[in-house]
């Protein structure tokens, strides 16, 4: 072991809802490391602006949230995962209620409900709770206090993940992962965190598109290093693109929350038509991918820049309360959402597949665990229901925080990782290549693996993505890694796994729409896309259950 070596019970790689909440229900039983690539909030869960769903109305019930969910779902989730997390949603407000979290009060709600409740597309009751227009911050900033102040909770800021080392490192099997590299970004240097228990929490992979209502740091890390490290994914074809993120040229990914459509926000051509009945009767209530399918249908039509989101007829009053963060940052940029609509585009916003679990988060690698966005629970299927993201973050991370409890007992081994070699290894002269390459992989994606896709598109892409990852390997072989770098190698597997999931499913449904199978195949039962990699390291196989 050298300086460069950590040990600890459990080492989280991610720093949001799903990785702080997982933390917290394990720091009273073991020592836990927390890695985040940037500062502890740089992550998709501040950003998130709508909700958390939850049945707490006595109008409402668990098995209306469970079908809103299989319907929005288009016949892919898993319903026992749904039931599993809409049973536990109330739970899991409960427990951030208890932590202090300002969640928005319904002055006339009692002491049995005692939340405001708000729409949203998708939802047949009000079961939004909320804390006004910011609710991920409002998580994220209680979750990151008490992370903080736990003394069993060490945070290491400005560390990126490389890889998750395995037991074939020790001579194994290559089943148990037993912790991972991870690069120092403010040394530079490589360091091991040897661990009983790795858990990735590391969000989505919408930076593989152009335009995407995430951070930078969305990059699909947890996914690609779970994939190299022989896991299954899971429908990895349905990138969700959220309809409305603001248009505006020095905005940078800005979201307009579902919401405003949830409290009566209209979309609108230039010329202040409406044209969401023309594609579904449930309007502006329409699930995101319907949504989102219909405005890029229009700007095609039209050669439209943009449509527009108008809420002005709900008046200033109410749009302060209940959307005041939006209303500030559009402000900002000229826009008086009190009195004019909003310019919105759809971007890249939620990737719905992930690595395949079950329901105590566990993956196929003993050992490992995957909680949140980078996770495919079955949850979402083949579209993601508006507000149950976070609630998924809070009730796997629940669910894996008990079942690593309960194992670590039994299971001792603690084996230090060998150094990360850099023999032969050189610091880059040509980081032009780098830059290049990351342009044009997410061209690449947005141009042939958008909202509307065909065959021929997809072949395309999958061309242009083999030739990068081969160049992408070759660099990542002979110079020194760095953030871009290891960043890039990330996106370029999840945009393989991407464009291999959408090529194989023959059919439209979801978010994976094709004009060559515009139809959604209901002749058979509905089946996952399920990629298994070629050092594939579990052994719960079911033959006919995935596609190679």
């Amino acid at each position: 072991m050298t300086d460069l070596s950590f040990h600890y019970d459990v080492l989280v790689i991610g720093s949001g809802a799903a990785g702080l909440s997982t933390a917290l229900k394990l720091a009273p039983h073991v020592k836990v490391a927390v890695l985040s690539k940037g500062k502890i909030d740089d992550g998709s869960t501040n950003w998130a602006q709508g909700g958390i769903a939850a049945v707490l109305d006595a109008a409402d019930s668990i098995e209306n949230h469970v079908e809103d969910t299989l319907v929005a779902g288009a016949g892919l989730c898993k319903r026992d995962t749904v039931e599993f997390v809409a049973r536990n949603a109330p739970n899991a407000i409960k427990w951030l209620d208890e932590l202090g979290i300002q969640l928005t009060r319904d002055p006339e709600g009692g002491n049995d409900q005692p939340f405001h409740l708000t729409r949203e597309g998708g939802h047949s009751h009000r079961r939004i709770v909320h804390a006004a227009d910011a609710t991920g911050r409002a998580v994220q900033t209680t979750l990151q206090g008490e992370a903080v102040k736990h003394p069993n909770i060490k945070i290491f800021e400005n560390y990126l993940a490389i890889d998750l080392v395995t037991d074939r490192k020790l001579g194994g099997e290559g089943r148990r992962c037993i912790g991972a590299y991870a690069l120092d970004l403010t040394t530079g240097k490589v360091r091991s965190f040897n661990a009983r228990t790795v858990v990735l929490a590391t969000g989505g992979a919408s930076k593989v598109y152009r335009f995407t209502s995430n951070p930078d740091g969305s990059t699909g890390d947890g996914i690609a290093m779970a994939w190299r490290a022989g896991c299954r994914v899971m429908n990895m074809e349905f990138s969700q693109f959220h309809p409305t993120c603001l248009y505006h040229p020095q905005a940078k990914s800005f979201l307009i929350t579902e919401a405003v459509r949830g409290e009566g926000g209209k979309l609108l051509l230039a010329d202040g038509t409406r044209f969401m009945d023309r594609f579904d009767e449930r309007g502006e209530l329409a699930p995101r991918d319907i949504v989102a399918r219909a405005i890029d249908h229009e700007m095609k039509r039209l050669g439209a820049d943009c449509v527009y989101l108008d809420i002005t007829h709900k008046g200033e009053d109410f749009i302060r309360e209940h959307f005041p963060t939006i209303h500030e940052t559009c402000l900002s940029y000229g826009i008086d959402m009190t009195k004019q609509p909003i310019p919105v585009v759809p971007a890249a916003h939620y990737t719905c597949g992930g690595v395949l679990t079950d329901l105590r988060g566990r993956t196929d690698l003993t050992g490992l665990y995957a909680i949140g966005e980078c996770a495919g629970t079955g949850l979402h299927g083949a579209n993601r229901l508006a507000s149950n993201s976070l609630l998924e973050c809070l009730v796997f991370g629940e669910a894996a925080a008990r079942d690593i409890v309960e194992a670590l007992p039994v299971d001792d081994r603690f084996k230090d990782l060998p150094d990360w070699d850099e023999t032969g290894i050189t610091d880059s002269d040509e980081e032009v290549i780098v830059a290049h390459n990351w342009e044009q992989l997410r061209n690449v994606m947005w141009d042939f693996v958008g909202i509307v896709r065909t065959t021929k598109r997809l072949q395309r892409a999958q061309h242009r993505i083999d030739l990068l990852l081969s160049e992408i390997d070759e660099y990542y072989g002979n110079f020194r890694v760095t953030n871009d770098l290891l960043e890039l190698r990330n996106l370029s597997v999840v945009a393989k796994l991407i464009i291999q999931s959408a090529l194989w499913r023959h059919e439209s449904r979801g978010l994976h729409y094709t004009t060559d199978y515009p139809e959604r195949d209901d002749s058979a039962t509905p089946r996952q896309t399920i990629l298994v990699p070629e050092n594939f390291a579990g052994r719960w196989v079911v033959s006919g259950q995935w596609k190679t």
